[in-house]
């Protein structure tokens, strides 16, 4: 297949489903204790799935549009279909939806999610540090995406075992010129599509890792183009986070 048939395939429907993973290899197991697999029902009934990531010992960061009933967070898993011991699933108390969110343009597309009882911390299941405060990303930074999503072209489902990619930092105006909803101060656009192996489609949610903190968190991108994908800022939400996570706002 050429290659610029392989890129438009790698890059359909990334915000719609949120499950493809391609271009990515393994991870050491359990060698990203921060990472969580979000299962929810959407409101058509469906089961879904998305990433997220630890930021507290009860609290994971995702998407907003993940949202939906019967949420439960599955962490320390590196095999999500196999019942390891480094396991923990918990269910979903509460929901925290940014309040600005607008699924129509994808704008302030994050979510807290208070957990029923906090995780143990073990060499599993442990929180990814959030970036300092006014901490930027310069074009062609290198960072991370992990997920469990599909890892070939000719996959129907998602691959049980967890997956990892590069993206590189994008020029926010060549990203506003294909997405003329991106928003420089409040997202980040990562991955090249002149490189296979930087473009491929993580779960949605799940955190854009550079220097070991989470900087990002993967939102959408454009459907039948070739394009970069678009991460929520997380250091432009940090007033929000640290607020929605403080004791009176957990009831």
């Amino acid at each position: 297949m050429p290659p610029v048939l392989i890129l438009l395939t790698l890059l359909l429907m990334l915000g719609a489903s949120g499950e493809e993973i391609i271009g990515g290899h393994e991870v050491k197991p359990h060698s990203r204790p921060y990472m969580t697999f979000i299962k929810y029902v959407d409101s058509n009934g469906n089961r879904k799935y998305c990433g997220g990531f630890l930021v507290r010992d009860n609290f994971v960061l995702t998407a907003a549009h993940c949202l939906g009933s019967s949420m439960t967070v599955i962490l320390g898993a590196h095999n999500i279909k196999a019942q390891e011991d480094t396991q923990q699933i918990i269910p979903v108390a509460k929901a925290i939806s940014h309040p600005d969110y607008n699924p129509n343009d994808h704008s302030n597309d994050i979510m807290l999610l208070k957990l029923q009882r906090k995780a143990i911390r073990t060499k599993a299941v442990s929180p990814l540090k959030l970036p300092r405060a006014n901490a930027q990303l310069k074009p062609g930074y290198v960072c991370h995406l992990a997920g469990w999503g599909r890892k070939s072209l000719h996959a129907t489902k998602g691959t049980d075992l967890l997956q990892e990619a590069e993206f590189t930092i994008q020029d926010d105006q060549k990203c506003k010129r294909l997405f003329h909803n991106y928003i420089k101060t409040k997202e980040i656009c990562a991955g090249d599509p002149k490189e296979i192996q930087a473009v491929f489609k993580g779960d949605s949610g799940g955190p854009l890792v550079c220097d070991n903190r989470a900087y990002g968190v993967l939102s959408y991108g454009e459907d039948e183009t070739i394009a970069p994908g678009i991460f929520i800022k997380v250091v432009s939400f940090l007033p929000w986070i640290r607020r929605s996570m403080k004791p009176s706002n957990r009831c």
